[in-house]
């Protein structure tokens, strides 16, 4: 044998021994990040005493501060505590999940003014009693009255659809048909009042108080992406016709967000409905579909050149195109959909996300001060002042340690591997 071969074989040993090392490494760190979320997410479920419903802060600790803040304090949104339960359920701990998925039962059924099974957007967070659940809001003493959000007290649509995905997740673990009942009544909820026509899709929800309660008539693609995920999960488990067509109407109208010129999803439409929105990217909307529609069409993978291009920060990435700052629930996001496209999430990415990690345990939303979205919180504001503050964040811990365990939550099933895949095991 000559020396060329023998160097040859050195190097290539040398090279799989380097590429094992960094795979080892990377999944260190993937698992470590797991270990982590999963504590903070447990840690904050068992503060909260007893057995029964309750629900979790978004933001945990906000305290008594000034006015940009408060109107966040002991507020419980309810995308962040589906998240937070689907997030438990993937550590391990259905238990604490099935608190916070009976806490939207309650919700649903005991609503202070309508009586139409509708979630709002948030309630007040910590431990239900009396069956009795409670909008947010505090008293204003400047002025002497009740100031609640109208975000807060509103519904919209993704929200109530993610809803859906716990209390489905919630079934698979316990069989007990109130969850996928529940479940149900929310998408009809969605197809009853939010079911909007040219385009067929729906719509963004109702925003505002009470007594004021305006439609918002635009159409998110992200919004018609969790309506396809729940209507579909509902469906393969009641083979309803209802839910069947609901899944079809929003998988129509994400599949024709795609602009395949720019190998990139429009986040929706306009205010009218039906004026396509071209100038703002989000990043969410670019990366779920991959986790929700499976298989998708080829030409979707695509999408990822986009990500890079216009959404990468650093070695994370940001929730606006060109972004000011890292996003970390989006940065968590895009590793959960790498491993479903079957791409490597860098170890970089990984870090990045746990360096997050708050002395509290829970990941901060950004580790910039603030980081625009380039989106308005509803109609009334003259500005877009939809923002990420870095604070300790519920969302954000539970999509990364969502990413960590390699859940996908739009299903309810671990994400398979390449090794699953060539095996024939179903995702």
């Amino acid at each position: 044998m000559s020396k060329r071969w023998h160097l040859a074989t050195s190097i290539g040993l040398i090279l799989m021994t380097i590429a094992s090392a960094q795979l080892r490494a990377s999944g260190t760190a993937q698992q470590q990040l797991a270990g982590d979320t999963c504590t903070a997410l447990r840690s904050a479920a068992t503060a909260i005493p007893g057995s029964g419903p309750m629900l979790l802060p978004s933001y945990p600790s906000l305290k008594r501060g000034d006015d940009a803040t408060r109107a966040l304090e002991n507020v419980a949104f309810v995308y962040d505590n589906a998240l937070a339960g689907i997030a438990l359920t993937a550590c391990g701990e259905p238990a604490q999940a099935k608190r916070i998925a009976d806490a939207f039962v309650l919700a649903a059924a005991n609503d202070p003014t309508f009586k139409d099974g509708r979630l709002r957007n948030a309630y007040r967070s910590g431990a239900i009693e009396g069956n009795k659940i409670e909008l947010p809001g505090y008293w204003q003493s400047h002025g002497n009255y009740w100031s609640q959000d109208p975000y807060q007290v509103g519904t919209a649509t993704g929200n109530v659809a993610w809803a859906a995905l716990l209390l489905l997740t919630v079934y698979d673990t316990t069989h007990d048909r109130r969850y996928l009942d529940a479940a149900v009544a929310q998408l009809r909820w969605i197809q009853t009042h939010v079911n909007g026509t040219a385009p067929f899709a729906y719509e963004g929800g109702l925003f505002g108080y009470d007594n004021a309660q305006r439609a918002q008539h635009w159409k998110a693609t992200e919004h018609n992406i969790d309506v396809y995920a729940a209507a579909t999960w509902a469906n393969r488990e009641s083979a309803d016709a209802a839910l069947a067509q609901q899944a079809k109407i929003a998988a129509s109208f994400v599949k024709a967000m795609w602009d395949d010129s720019q190998h990139r999803f429009l986040v929706g439409t306009l205010d009218d409905g039906k004026t396509l929105s071209r100038d703002k990217s989000g990043l969410d909307a670019q990366v779920w579909p991959l986790l929700a529609f499976n298989p998708h069409p080829t030409e979707w993978n695509q999408v990822w050149t986009w990500v890079d291009t216009q959404h990468r920060s650093g070695d994370g990435y940001g929730y606006r195109r060109q972004p000011d700052g890292i996003w970390t629930e989006g940065s968590a996001q895009v590793a959960t959909a790498m491993q479903a496209s079957n791409k490597p999430v860098p170890d970089t990415l990984w870090q990045l996300i746990a360096a997050q990690r708050s002395n509290g345990g829970m990941l901060y939303a950004t580790p910039q001060p603030r980081i625009s979205t380039d989106f308005a919180i509803g109609p009334t504001s003259t500005y877009s002042d939809f923002f990420y503050y870095h604070q300790p964040h519920l969302g954000a811990t539970a999509w990364a340690a969502i990413a960590a365990k390699s859940w996908n939550p739009f299903t309810g099933r671990p994400i398979a591997s390449v090794a699953d895949t060539s095996a024939g095991r179903r995702p």
